[in-house]
């Protein structure tokens, strides 16, 4: 397999180090950034190197396939023309910045028929496999309603709850003084389709850009990625019927909130054993919880994923799970496993890719799905009211109005087309 890696900082030194693991030559690697591609060629010192992503489309016949690890802003752009150009592309979370961008992207994926992977690291876990299972089979009976929260308070918010959050970042609005070009960074390219504004730290390096509205989408879609991904994968989740905001500050137009919480309403899906029944999951971020949280009605672990069924509870994290009420569960047998273990998300896509696995479980076909529905979650608080989606048509027909959050024009030399 040879592979072109575009971004080799951040995420994308795992890449770097995972092929180099998987003794797959590194044929090209991309990054705005020089000292990151400077670190990355003295891994691997035969690949060719670019700046500019769109200077490595020009030459891909050598390339099987594509890693991108770019701010997600970008993730499209850099995304759409090797699935165009027939090659398999692994995509770290969220698949993109924006609803428009994310049908485009999975659409593109459904035509090129190549292998796919959106970087979800945590649904690769063993963890994630049983809970699955456990609500397959019915453990809980039917799921009737599903409660997400994230503790992670980094966002719009006032200067009480920032120190309050410990949230280094605070900023009571858009930066309006200019500061140096870190060396070797290229912000023009680093900015690519997103409205020009001058550079500033709160921007860069990573994490620091994904609480700005052009060029992330705050909470909600960076860890809705992978906190959302489980209730998505056992309820066979799809498109909301019904997205509603709960709570939340008001609107910032750049910067994404530090707390706030969504209700979606979900119809009947077709899954393994017969239709499911309709399902209403909420999303909650920074300092809110669920009503049962609060109450003490479940243990009250500061990430979390609660499942309420017809015959009992479970409640998840990243590495534990427990069914409830406690007593009730206690004679409890569990499912044989039945969904077989990862051997790692980068080693799941390069098997695939070579024909020697599966397709990946994080596809673009299951991962489209699931960022379109986060990003709904942010389209609802900004618009400030429910919204009722037609997925098939992109469209709020009781709030055309909302529509313009969904995408955005690009600048001049930027385009999806």
């Amino acid at each position: 397999m040879n592979l072109g890696l575009i971004g080799v900082g951040g995420r994308g030194r795992s890449h770097v180090k995972a092929a180099l693991d998987l003794g797959e030559p590194i044929v090209a690697m991309v990054d705005v950034n020089e000292n990151n591609l400077g670190a990355g060629l003295k891994q691997a010192p035969k690949a060719r190197s670019h700046k500019d992503f769109r200077d490595f489309f020009e030459k891909m016949d050598d390339i099987d396939a594509v890693f991108v690890s770019t701010t997600e802003h970008t993730h499209a752009f850099a995304t759409l023309p090797p699935l165009k150009a027939g090659k398999h592309v692994y995509c770290e979370k969220p698949l993109t910045r924006d609803v428009h961008e994310c049908r485009i992207i999975t659409e593109a994926a459904a035509k090129a028929g190549v292998q796919t992977q959106m970087g979800t690291q945590v649904h690769s876990s063993e963890n994630f496999r049983r809970v699955v299972e456990a609500i397959g089979s019915g453990a809980i009976g039917h799921v009737k309603e599903c409660h997400v929260w994230t503790s992670r308070a980094w966002g719009w918010q006032t200067e009480e709850e920032a120190k309050a959050n410990k949230d280094l970042l605070y900023t009571p609005d858009t930066p309006t003084r200019a500061m140096p070009v870190p060396d070797g960074l290229d912000w023009d390219l680093w900015l690519g389709p997103a409205p020009y504004r001058d550079f500033h730290e709160f921007y860069f390096p990573g994490p620091r850009w994904y609480r700005w509205w052009d060029f992330g989408n705050g909470t909600m879609s960076d860890l809705g990625s992978h906190r959302n991904d489980l209730p998505f994968w056992a309820l066979k989740l799809d498109a909301p019927l019904t997205i509603e905001p709960q709570s939340g500050p008001k609107p910032h137009h750049d910067i994404a909130p530090a707390t706030m919480s969504v209700k979606y309403t979900y119809g009947a899906r077709n899954g393994d054993g017969g239709e499911l029944p309709p399902v209403d999951l909420t999303w909650y971020q920074g300092n809110v919880k669920p009503k049962i949280w609060n109450e003490g009605g479940i243990p009250q672990w500061k990430e979390g994923c609660l499942f309420i069924g017809e015959e009992g509870m479970l409640l998840a994290d990243y590495g534990k799970n427990v069914l409830l009420p406690e007593d009730k569960f206690e004679k409890f047998e569990r499912p044989k496993p039945y969904i077989d273990s990862s051997p790692g998300q980068q080693a799941e896509f390069i098997l695939a890719c070579k024909g020697e696995g599966p397709q990946p479980l994080c596809h673009f076909g299951y991962s489209g799905p699931l960022t379109e529905a986060n990003h709904l979650g942010n389209v609802a608080y900004r618009a400030d009211q429910k919204l009722e989606w037609d997925a098939k048509n992109m469209k709020f027909p009781n709030a055309p109005e909302a529509e313009k959050f969904l995408g955005r024009e690009y600048r001049d030399g930027w385009s999806l087309e």
